[in-house]
């Protein structure tokens, strides 16, 4: 059963509006000066405004109790607040574990998907009849589906696509499997095949999946190596160095990066061996060798500014320069050279301009990390750009973008004392429903 919806606060609403005649942005503003006039230190904003006239916020904290009945000369009751939240049923708050807010991420992911988004292709065969003949517009189906997935994904998150891929993932094997081709359209289509495994791998990467990732790009290896495709074999062990990392294996990291470089070697793409190079940073930055992530840095930017080349595969596409200095600025942060990671960071949110949400997302929430736990903290800096992550939510969803939030709150307990920093948490945990 679904949860009945929060009622809005209409009678705050109406305070501010029809009383004070303040915009949302003007009334934050009117509370931070009458804190101040009490000698009460807040950040309010109009985001948080919204989240208690919306009802997504039933009780302020306590010094906006008493800064809001000071400029408002009314009770909390009268302004429309509850004085009471009632406990999610089976979920006492003293007993939230980490465990339980694993499964309130997954809950918002799925609920702030909506209706399934039926971007892929259909790939089925009708009426369960036999796939038959295959050909060349079977191919570009499945060409199709991996473009669709990665235009989705790059601006949205993996949330609502990974059924779909795996539904189309399974009819191209059937393909393989059961259809009837020539030698040609064989290996062309045992690559497409690969390259939907990897997109699909990815969506599960960034669901949270990593045993399903790793079992679909060990397919797409597979696939690559059948059909004699050196970009997709790359690619697999790209992939696979990127799941390795995140998984904590650095040197399982560093060995399939340097097997990816010695596949594209000769694939006719210094863009390709860039990304691959600083994957292989990454793993070393984890291990905690600097001079070796020195090494693969200077070499990434070296293959990168030899420029763009015809060989450059279209999935290659995410790979510019706000996503070459974001890579940096991760391998940074694993040497724990927090500074210039955040730096770096915020130089990759630029970059991106309007492209990549989720890319953007995920640095921003660096940025925010590195200032959290740099050797002289700087938490209002982290709470504002915590901030801006939480304007991503809910059109990108994300498992990982949520985990770094997670982790961004963690950082940030010890700062809670902070205005800035209480406000964010008090919004953080409103807006992704964690206790």
């Amino acid at each position: 059963m679904a949860d009945r919806p929060k009622p809005p606060n209409a009678r705050l609403r109406a305070v501010r509006v029809d009383e004070l005649q303040r915009s949302r942005q003007e009334f934050a503003k009117l509370i931070v000066e009458t804190g101040e006039e009490m000698g009460e230190t807040v950040a309010c904003t109009a985001r948080l405004v919204a989240a208690w006239e919306d009802g997504d916020v039933q009780l302020p904290r306590a010094v906006y109790r008493r800064i809001l009945t000071r400029l408002t000369g009314r009770t909390m009751q009268e302004l429309g607040f509850r004085l009471s939240t009632p406990a999610r049923p089976g979920v006492p708050a003293a007993t939230a574990n980490p465990e339980e807010e694993q499964v309130n991420r997954r809950g918002f992911m799925a609920d702030s998907a909506g209706a399934a988004l039926a971007l892929i292709p259909v790939l089925s065969p009708r009426d369960g009849a036999p796939p038959g003949r295959i050909g060349a517009v079977n191919v570009r189906a499945l060409d199709t589906a991996v473009a669709k997935i990665y235009a989705h994904d790059h601006d949205h998150g993996s949330a609502a696509m990974r059924r779909d891929a795996s539904n189309a993932l399974h009819t191209a094997y059937s393909w393989l499997q059961e259809g009837t081709y020539t030698a040609k359209t064989g290996k062309r289509l045992r690559s497409a095949t690969g390259h939907l495994s990897i997109a699909a791998g990815w969506l599960s990467y960034d669901s949270g999946r990593p045993a399903d990732a790793r079992s679909l790009y060990n397919e797409a290896l597979a696939a690559a190596r059948i059909a004699e495709d050196p970009g997709l074999e790359a690619h697999a062990f790209g992939c696979l160095s990127l799941l390795a990392k995140a998984s904590g294996r650095p040197r399982e990291a560093i060995s399939a990066a340097q097997g990816a470089q010695s596949v594209a070697n000769s694939y006719g793409s210094p863009r390709m061996l860039s990304l691959f190079a600083m994957r292989e940073a990454g793993g070393w930055a984890l291990l905690g060798d600097a001079s070796a992530t020195d090494r693969a840095i200077i070499r990434a930017h070296k293959l990168y500014a030899k420029g763009p080349r015809e060989a450059d595969p279209d999935w290659l596409e995410f790979y510019h320069p706000g996503e070459l200095a974001g890579l940096e600025a991760l391998a940074r942060a694993d040497l724990a050279q927090h500074e210039r990671a955040a730096a770096g960071a915020e130089q990759a949110v630029l970059l991106h301009g309007d492209q990549f949400t989720r890319n953007r997302a995920l640095y921003t929430a660096d940025v925010a990390m590195q200032h959290a736990v740099r050797e002289r903290p700087e938490p209002e800096a982290a709470a504002e750009a915590a901030g801006r992550v939480l304007a991503y939510l809910p059109e990108v969803r994300s498992d990982r973008l949520l985990q770094q939030l997670h982790n961004v709150s963690s950082a940030l307990q010890r700062h809670a004392s902070v205005p800035a920093v209480a406000d964010w948490l008090e919004e953080y945990r409103t807006i992704a429903g964690v206790s």
